[in-house]
């Protein structure tokens, strides 16, 4: 498949303007394929050559202004048209297109609970062309008019109102100027609740099989739905600019969530048949905010090109974490952004693959180079760098900059440079100049608190708080950016029943930074800690002068706001990955902090980078087990503390994590027999499969009650379960088996090679998965040619080695880095993979010292 440049892209729009696109699906000829029949109205500017992308199993036939065009003249996934005369044209293309196993182009699905199938489109980017002809690039905006032939008895759901028109025939209300990756389409016999809102019809779907899951949130989602929308008219001067609102939670999604116009499609898990906590809703709801706020952010105003992602990704994260906290119950949603999100732009950023937010036009030569910078640095690092504009900016000019934005480039297409000039037309400070040091550089920068007592030059007057004494506060910078930031000076408080060390906020003052080169004074004795970017409004590491480092360690759960935890939780991260931590020190201060933790975001985020990086990475072989000690003794505190069922997303949080570390299988055995944890919760399929996963690691169940559990649940979700538990078995042959169906088995749908692989790799197995470390590279090298990008990313990010941490995997993956069949989309991954395992090694190293 040849992948479209941005030189072909601008050729192509110089050429072109494409006005409407008329296009018939019949999904009824088969299992394998279906029929795409597309009439493509267009205007040539001036005489010349350009092409249309079309991946089909068979090109029936081809035309131009009603002459017939030879199939055969198809070249990979383009056909040439040449010749063309200046004016309008109509090509007609009829073809059958194959259907996806792998979450790209027409998904197909069968429900293993029921039988039922359901399909659904995923065309970001160029995907377009695995379901129709068209000229796919973000700038050649058109109008699309769909007719869909599906099975009697399914519902079909677009961009635009469907409506059924008999014998399986739907047609869809033609969208206005849309991109062609906007496209959506699903099809199947979906449950749907339905209302109206604002005058426009608003629905949420899913599988049947969920119908019961989805009923009971139902009026959860729908209620956020009808809150965001109401909140972005608040902010936006231009309406929603679509004629309906549906959410559809489909099966096998490669990304959280899809922003197509009038169809936003979700991955199902986000349709709970398991007990989930008060987070994991707030994350579905930031998601729903995420992709509302794109219908504004890339639907009505779309990136001209993709080095300009961020214009999408960017603002749709700000907005959806900031519109969330104003209009929902979830009012600390920046606490969750703060320690889950933030830490993946941070690692990001920090990688050999580190690119700028906006980065260069040049460093975006082709849509394949523009797909690995959907990452860390476009939503969590923009979004953040968003944080910091507002604070500098003001909201009020903030938002007038998006409405002249909007207003001057409604159902059209923007760059970074409009955007700018937009921003700066509402405010006199210079938005340029922010740009160039925001959003064009990579990195993060470091900032560093010292404290003192300053020589007073006269003698300083008394005060309320210190009876005349005075502390120093100078902030030093190791990076390139300004910074506006919030300070927080804290003192012991005593008599508190908070925790250990509980600390009241004595002040809270803003500095820029770099300032003057003048110490910051402030009235008191000096605080017994002092919090760099406290309210975490810029994008930063933090680290605090001494004395306030050791009141973290006795005195964090006992700081006030949970932003604040949040702040020094990122600090005490970002120093273990650095090498300046020892990670036994950030898991005894959990061990010391969590059992005293009320945010239920903080206690999630510390306990997965403890089991996941620390005693799963970080820490050798032979100190694990203390490791995972430490974790069961803290799970074990947390369970105890929620027995009176005050607290049940606390509680399952614990239970969760001592699953995931225990080392014994005697209890969790119990907790299996018994359906249920003593005191609660009673278990239900998402603990039942965590369970039996761990005791799959450690050799503590077999085949037979794998089947007995996958019989007792044939959902789609028990069949990724039941895989995950076989590859995990720790002897020869269930390694051989589960290795065999990732790399040789290409019918595996994406959602069971993950799950596969992540049952293959474990801490603890080294010694009878190191034979497979030096297979792993050619093997994925040649999977992803074969399968593509998705199944890329998927063997890059499960199926990639990475608890073998030593010196000699690192030097194999190196050298596999020079393999020139590698694609875009697997080296990426490998590259951020081996940067990871280098750094784990110099931690281990830093340890050991």
């Amino acid at each position: 498949m040849s992948v479209l440049t941005r030189d072909e892209a601008q050729t192509r729009a110089q050429i072109l303007d494409v006005e409407r696109y008329t296009i018939a699906l019949d999904l009824t000829t088969g299992e394998e394929t279906f029929d795409s029949r597309t009439a493509v109205r267009f205007t040539a500017r001036a005489a010349g050559d350009t092409f249309v992308e079309i991946q089909p199993a068979t090109l029936r036939s081809i035309s131009l202004d009603g002459q017939p065009l030879d199939p055969a003249l198809l070249d990979g996934n383009r056909y040439p048209l040449t010749g063309l005369t200046a004016g309008p044209h109509e090509l007609r293309v009829d073809a059958a297109m194959h259907y996806s196993r792998t979450g790209e182009g027409m998904h197909r699905f069968t429900d293993p609970t029921d039988g039922e199938t359901y399909l659904y489109t995923q065309l970001f980017m160029e995907d377009i062309q695995r379901v129709f002809a068209a000229f796919c690039q973000p700038d050649l905006k058109s109008v699309f008019a769909i007719d869909v032939t599906a099975p009697e008895g399914w519902t079909v759901l677009g961009n635009g109102v469907a409506e059924h028109t008999g014998q399986g025939r739907w047609t869809i209300a033609p969208t206005p100027l849309i991109s062609t990756y906007l496209v959506a389409i699903a099809a199947g016999p979906w449950h749907s609740v339905t209302t109206e809102h604002a005058g426009l019809p608003f629905g949420i779907h899913c599988r049947r099989s969920l119908a019961p899951y989805l009923d009971a949130d139902a009026d959860e989602i729908l209620d956020i739905t009808r809150a965001c929308y109401d909140r972005y008219h608040e902010k936006f001067d231009e309406p929603y600019p679509f004629d309906s609102y549906d959410q559809a939670f489909v099966p096998e999604f490669n990304a959280g969530a899809m922003e197509n116009p009038g169809l936003v499609t979700f991955r199902d898990e986000f349709v709970y048949r398991s007990a989930v906590t008060d987070t994991e809703r707030q994350t579905r709801a930031m998601v729903i905010a995420h992709e509302m706020a794109h219908m504004w952010f890339g639907d009505l105003v779309t990136l001209t090109w993709w080095d300009d992602i961020w214009l999408n990704e960017s603002f749709a994260e700000y907005m959806g974490y900031q519109t969330l906290t104003e209009a929902t119950r979830f009012t600390d949603t920046w606490v969750d952004f703060g320690v889950a999100r933030k830490g993946w732009g941070y690692d990001a950023d920090q990688r050999p693959s580190t690119h700028p937010v906006a980065p260069d036009p040049d460093a975006v030569p082709d849509s394949a180079s523009a797909l690995l910078n959907f990452d860390g640095i476009s939503y969590a690092k923009g979004a953040s760098a968003l944080r910091q504009l507002v604070a500098w900016l003001g909201e009020k000019d903030f938002l007038a900059g998006i409405n002249a934005h909007f207003a001057r480039h409604r159902f059209a297409n923007a760059t970074l440079a409009d955007f700018i000039d937009n921003l700066a037309s509402a405010t006199d400070r210079d938005v340029h100049a922010w740009a160039e040091q925001w959003l064009r550089t990579t990195g993060i920068d470091t900032l560093t608190a010292e404290t003192g007592t300053p020589e007073p030059a006269a003698p300083t007057a008394p005060n309320g708080n210190g009876n005349g004494q005075s502390w120093s506060l100078t902030v030093t910078r190791d990076g390139s950016r300004p910074h506006r930031i919030t300070v927080g000076a804290y003192d012991h408080a005593l008599g508190t029943q908070a925790g250990p060390g509980h600390l009241a906020l004595r002040d809270r003052f803003e500095i820029d930074v770099p300032g003057d080169g003048t110490p910051t004074i402030r009235p008191g004795h000096r605080p017994a800690l002092v919090v760099l970017n406290d309210g975490d409004l810029t994008y930063a590491k933090v680290r605090l002068d001494t004395a306030s480092w050791d009141t973290v360690l006795t005195g964090l759960s006992g700081i006030p706001d949970a932003l604040t935890r949040a702040v020094l939780w990122n600090t005490a991260r970002d120093m273990v990955r650095d090498g300046e931590l020892d990670p036994a020190t950030y898991l005894a201060t959990a061990r010391t902090h969590l059992p005293h933790e009320s945010d239920l975001a903080l206690v999630q985020g510390v306990l997965t980078f403890a089991a996941g990086q620390i005693a799963a990475r970080y820490t050798a072989p032979e100190n694990r087990p203390a490791a995972l000690a430490t974790l069961t003794d803290l799970c074990r505190d947390l369970i105890r503390r929620t027995e009176d069922g005050s607290n049940p997303g606390l509680r399952l949080i614990a239970v969760r994590h001592f699953i995931d570390a225990a080392t014994q299988p005697d209890t969790l055995r119990t907790w299996l027999d018994e359906d249920t944890v003593h005191g609660g919760p009673e278990l239900d399929p998402e603990l039942r499969w965590r369970i039996l996963t761990r005791l799959a690691v450690l050799g503590a169940t077999d085949e037979t009650t794998i089947a007995s559990a996958l019989e007792a649940d044939p959902s789609a979700t028990g069949r990724e379960g039941a895989a995950r538990c076989r590859a995990a078995l720790p002897t020869p042959e269930a390694k051989a088996a589960a290795w065999d169906a990732l790399f040789t088995d290409d019918t595996l749908s994406n959602y069971l090679f993950t799950a596969t692989a992540q049952g293959f790799w474990q801490p603890g197995q080294e010694e009878l998965t190191g034979d497979y470390v030096p297979r792993f590279y050619p093997e994925a090298t040649a999977l992803a040619a074969r399968r593509g990008p998705a199944i890329a990313e998927a063997a890059g990010r499960y199926a990639f080695p990475a608890y073998a941490v030593d010196a000699e995997s690192l030097a194999t993956g190196t050298r596999a880095l020079e393999d020139p069949a590698l694609i875009p989309a697997l080296r990426r991954k490998l590259v951020d993979q081996l940067d990871d395992l280098r750094r784990a090694l110099a931690v281990r190293t830093s340890a050991d010292r």
